[in-house]
């Protein structure tokens, strides 16, 4: 579906004439009588560049400027980096699957927000979304945001600087990390040009960051800013599990997405993936990026996916801070200060294989009175301390399936070592199956 974008340009022009200064003094009766003397001041001045006498007119913008010199470095080299690396940008359009998915109706609200119409047609045609991405090998891959183009029934791709579209498709994704692989077909190898993949372990707050993409759907727009913090936590994913971003004030906007964000070395830093809006749905100088890292880390899972999706740990619990519980009772429950509270084990989990226990309720048969008591607290993964109870699943999701990390668990006052085996667990599905049957 062609899509036409028409936005009205108010052009003016601003004319300059007369652009002198007049430096206006005290004068004497003899000077004020002597304009003769006055006018060869002025010529004598401007051509030796001495200070004028009192009374005199000076010229001031008498002299044109060097555009090469008149830049500032920064400006010189974000001009430099953007024509170095624009060609591997890359614009995605998808096509909706299922209009109803949750991918399709924030795609949906996007476009709603929007303050200009984008030519999305009736209700009746197929639903459709723009994003951003890149190339990062020279075969040809493009990573993207998982939130683009999960559940499109088709994905279309355009290069900076030409209207041809390629079709293409996802080699895999890794929902929990919004992160995907896709890779077009037909596309010239020599219009290809991988993007540099920098170290986000070596950002400081304060450089510069340079956001390419495609934002509200118009093509190539670039924008620039600083990195604001690197020890900002947001949720992520589908599991909405924090993770450490990168914050940048540079404009992110809807159609970023998936687009990268430079150094002043040309070097990708992060992918753009969120921003903080306020309310209003566009950029308010809050946005969000993917550590290059993270990217670099699940490249080559990506690169074998062959479709399929990348899947990370859970525990299957339902989770809490012990410290929600009031002194009064941590220490009737002989419960540490500090750790997670399991709250529920999920039935074919794995922590439930392991023996672990949520929260249950008792009842004293002989005095028909029923006490709640609390579930295991977990104080450390692998002997590391948990400072709170967003770290749990920030520490299980950076683990492989199959792999065994070691709990340290406290229960009726008495700490354990329990070891547990990693595996995929749909928490959702579970709850939802669970919650079904009354448990």
């Amino acid at each position: 579906m062609n899509k036409t974008l028409s936005i009205l340009a108010l052009t003016g022009s601003l004319v300059l004439g007369g652009l002198v200064g007049y430096d206006i003094r005290e004068r004497n009766a003899t000077q004020a009588t002597a304009p003769a003397t006055t006018t060869n001041a002025v010529t004598s001045a401007a051509t030796t560049g001495a200070p004028a006498s009192q009374g005199q007119m000076v010229q001031t913008l008498a002299q044109s400027y060097d555009n090469a010199r008149a830049r500032t470095e920064s400006e010189a080299n974000t001009v430099q980096i953007v024509k170095e690396r624009r060609d591997g940008l890359v614009y995605i359009s998808v096509t909706e699957g299922d209009s109803s998915s949750a991918q399709a109706q924030l795609r949906q609200r996007l476009q709603q927000q929007l303050p200009f119409d984008l030519g999305q047609g009736d209700q009746e045609q197929k639903q459709t979304g723009t994003g951003s991405g890149f190339f990062v090998t020279g075969s040809g891959d493009i990573i993207t945001n998982n939130h683009v183009v999960e559940g499109a029934s088709e994905i279309t791709v355009r290069l900076h600087g030409s209207k041809t579209t390629y079709m293409a498709k996802v080699v895999a994704r890794a929902p929990d990390f919004d992160l995907a692989l896709i890779r077009a077909e037909g596309v010239p190898a020599s219009e290809i040009k991988a993007l540099p993949l920098g170290d986000s372990s070596q950002l400081d707050v304060g450089l510069k960051a340079i956001a390419m993409g495609a934002p509200f759907g118009l093509d190539f727009s670039v924008s620039e800013g600083i990195i604001s913090s690197l020890e900002r936590q947001v949720p992520v994913g589908t599991k909405g599990v924090n993770q450490n971003v990168i914050q940048t004030d540079a404009a992110i906007n809807p159609g970023n997405s998936g687009g990268p964000l430079l150094n002043s070395a040309g070097q990708v830093i992060g992918v753009n993936t969120q921003i903080l809006t306020g309310g209003i749905g566009q950029s308010a100088g809050v946005g969000f990026a993917i550590p290059v890292n993270t990217v670099k880390k699940l490249l080559p899972e990506l690169q074998a996916g062959k479709g399929t999706v990348i899947q990370t740990p859970s525990l299957g619990v339902g989770i809490g801070d012990v410290a929600s519980l009031s002194a009064a009772a941590r220490k009737q429950a002989k419960l540490p200060e500090r750790g997670v509270l399991i709250g529920r084990v999920y039935q074919g989990s794995p922590a439930a294989a392991a023996g672990l226990k949520g929260s249950r309720t008792v009842t004293d048969e002989s005095i028909g009175q029923r006490t709640t008591l609390p579930g295991d607290v977990i104080t450390a993964v692998d002997g590391q301390p948990l400072a709170g109870v967003e770290e749990l699943p920030q520490q299980i999701i950076s683990r492989r399936i199959g792999e065994t990390v070691t709990l340290t668990v406290v229960r009726d006052g008495q700490t354990r070592d329990v070891k547990v085996t990693l595996k995929a667990f749909d928490l959702a599905a579970a709850a939802q199956r669970e919650d079904g049957q009354g448990q």
